[in-house]
Order: C-alpha cells, then sequence, then structure tokens
C-alpha cells in the first residue's frame, strides 16, 4: 500500500491509502481531515498542493490541471482531486495560495 505524507498546518500526517486512492475522497471520509479541497472536480483550485516527493509515481497532468495550474505544473504543483496515489507520495499544502485563471468575460452588442 502506497504511503502518503501530508505536510499542512505546521504537521506532518503520514497515511498508507490503497493503491489507486483519491486523496480528496478520502478527506471526505475523514481518512486526511485537515486536507484543503473545494469542489473536487478540478475547477476551483483549493487542492493545490506541491508534491515534494514521489512525482515521477503520478500520471502525467490531465487537461483539468494543465487549465488551472499553468506553468505551476513545472514548479511541482498539482490538484490533489486529481491525483490517483499509485506509489508513496510527499505532498505539501503549505502557504499555497493558487487563484483559478479568470474567466473571459463575452460581451454582447445590441
Amino acid at each position: 500500500m502506497p504511503k502518503v505524507k501530508l505536510h499542512i498546518d505546521g504537521e506532518v500526517i503520514e497515511q498508507e491509502v490503497n493503491e489507486n486512492a483519491n486523496l480528496v475522497v478520502l478527506a471526505g471520509i475523514k481518512q486526511f481531515p485537515k486536507l484543503k479541497y473545494g469542489c473536487g472536480m478540478g475547477k476551483c483550485t483549493r487542492c493545490t498542493c506541491k508534491v515534494v516527493e514521489g512525482a515521477e509515481g503520478l500520471e502525467e497532468p490531465n487537461w483539468k490541471e494543465q487549465k488551472m495550474l499553468g506553468e505551476k505544473l513545472t514548479e511541482g504543483y498539482r490538484l490533489t482531486c486529481q491525483l490517483r496515489i499509485q506509489e508513496d507520495i510527499e505532498i505539501s499544502q503549505e502557504n499555497i495560495s493558487i487563484r483559478p485563471p479568470r474567466r473571459k468575460s463575452v460581451t454582447t452588442t445590441k
């Protein structure tokens, strides 16, 4: 079983999870109660984390992560709601404030 080490609010929480687990689902069932998250669908960026170790064991970022995080992906940021844990990983949600990209406003003419 993979181990997840989460740095948050000055604490380190370490848990084993089932292979292919989604951390936001586990937060919802109280296995990771301090994990920050919002929509659970890759639209709000509240669940953004920085991967400290174990990035090589993750799937490539999907289109939602590419849209919401953009260049931050190259700095190791990911959306926890989009991750499936296959191998040991260490992530941090310490001091992260990433806002979703602004929507383009559509103007109509009469």
